[in-house]
């Protein structure tokens, strides 16, 4: 019998956690379902086991009383944009919304942030100057763009 893992975070759904990680694990490499607890053979999901990017998750559906909400949220670091633009659309389909400096939540409602790991490298230089410019363009976007922050960045 497989061990579960010490600590993984869990999400709450109001019924829809099988499809949400099914959506889920679609998104990053390293991702896949572990296992489904049902009600009884072939009864509802009450807890799905799932690995998303190498890091272990549970999905519990639960009584619509708690939605998701900003408090938590799924950090996935990117390589380039294009895996951001492509995290970015999936996510925001079907009734996801952006928000405000690589925030976004998707269509359960679940917050998540797409950052780019050069952003990460301007934000944390040890150049101050740049650093600040680099924020103030993040300030000003939604999904992060990053040739606009390598700009500022530089002084552009």
């Amino acid at each position: 019998m497989r061990r579960p893992p010490k600590v993984a975070p869990c999400l709450w759904f109001g019924g829809n956690a099988e499809e949400a990680v099914a959506f889920y694990v679609t998104l990053l490499p390293g991702s896949q379902v572990t296992n489904v607890f049902r009600a009884g053979p072939g009864g509802p999901a009450i807890l799905v086991e799932f690995v998303l990017g190498g890091t272990p998750f549970q999905a519990l559906n639960g009584p619509p009383q708690f939605p998701p909400t900003e408090f938590a949220s799924i950090s996935v670091l990117t390589e380039d944009q294009a895996e951001t633009d492509r995290l970015w659309s999936a996510l925001t389909a079907d009734g996801g919304s952006e928000s405000q400096c690589a925030w976004l939540k998707d269509r359960f409602g679940v917050s998540w942030q797409i950052v780019p790991e050069p952003m990460t490298r301007m934000l944390r230089s040890d150049d101050l100057p740049a650093a600040a410019r680099a924020m103030r363009a993040l300030f000003g976007m939604r999904k992060i763009d990053i040739a606009a922050m390598e700009r500022a960045f530089r002084g552009e």
